[in-house]
């Protein structure tokens, strides 16, 4: 089994940006888990399956293969042997991939899927059940949060900064609705692993966070090592 690093949080937290980061500067491998479950989306599209149609998603989750690689320097989501990066990001793809994560085979086939990169190296993921389903044994748990108002204001600050029009009360509401779906959700509901070391961001910059955490890791390894 690989060394293997959770990071687990609400919308807005900086666990995609703090866990790539990480992973760049242990030279672990970060495992986009919302790049896989678009992978599956992409497959779905491709055979033109009803993302309303349970009992066809879950007939077409064997016959799908996702995996992790890097090509020159680059990390790439590989869809049964293809290199699927650039069709990922589709909008189309994001809406099935929301519409069909929902279900429990599709949640099952991405969680073996991503144990199975665990076990072979060492790995960051982040999402919202990666300590508590997918990575119940990781060495290092995460719970990365922060306040609404502090995840609100980061939010605007990042569609200001690219000349996008942002309401941040609207911005604060779909936060809250966001947190609410996600810790009440009944397949795998968004909590704190009760091994899982809480890490507040809101008064924390990017360096702050990453310094934090690294001295959590760098525990753990000493305290592997005894």
């Amino acid at each position: 089994m690989g060394f293997n690093i959770a990071i687990d949080g609400p919308s807005g937290a900086g666990k995609s940006t703090i866990a790539k980061r990480l992973a760049n500067e242990l030279s672990f491998v970060y495992v986009d888990t919302g790049a896989m479950y678009r992978a599956m989306a992409l497959y779905f599209l491709r055979e033109k399956i009803d993302p309303k149609d349970e009992k066809a998603i879950a007939a077409a989750c064997p016959k799908i293969d996702i995996t992790i690689a890097y090509q020159e320097g680059t990390q790439c989501v590989i869809l049964n042997g293809e290199n699927v990066n650039d069709y990922i990001r589709d909008e189309e793809v994001g809406i099935m991939a929301s519409n069909t994560s929902i279900y429990a085979d599709v949640r099952a086939k991405l969680t073996a899927l991503q144990q199975k990169l665990a076990q072979t190296s060492n790995v960051i993921m982040d999402g919202r059940d990666i300590g508590t389903c997918v990575l119940p044994n990781a060495q290092v748990k995460i719970y990365l949060t922060a306040k609404v108002s502090a995840r609100a204001a980061r939010r605007y600050e990042e569609l200001v900064k690219k000349g996008v029009e942002a309401d941040y009360d609207q911005i604060e509401t779909d936060i809250k609705d966001r947190d609410y779906r996600d810790m009440h959700r009944e397949i795998a509901p968004l909590k704190q692993a009760d091994d899982a070391i809480l890490v507040d961001s809101s008064d924390m910059d990017i360096e702050q966070v990453l310094s934090a955490i690294k001295k959590i890791y760098e525990k753990a390894v000493l305290k592997g090592k005894e």
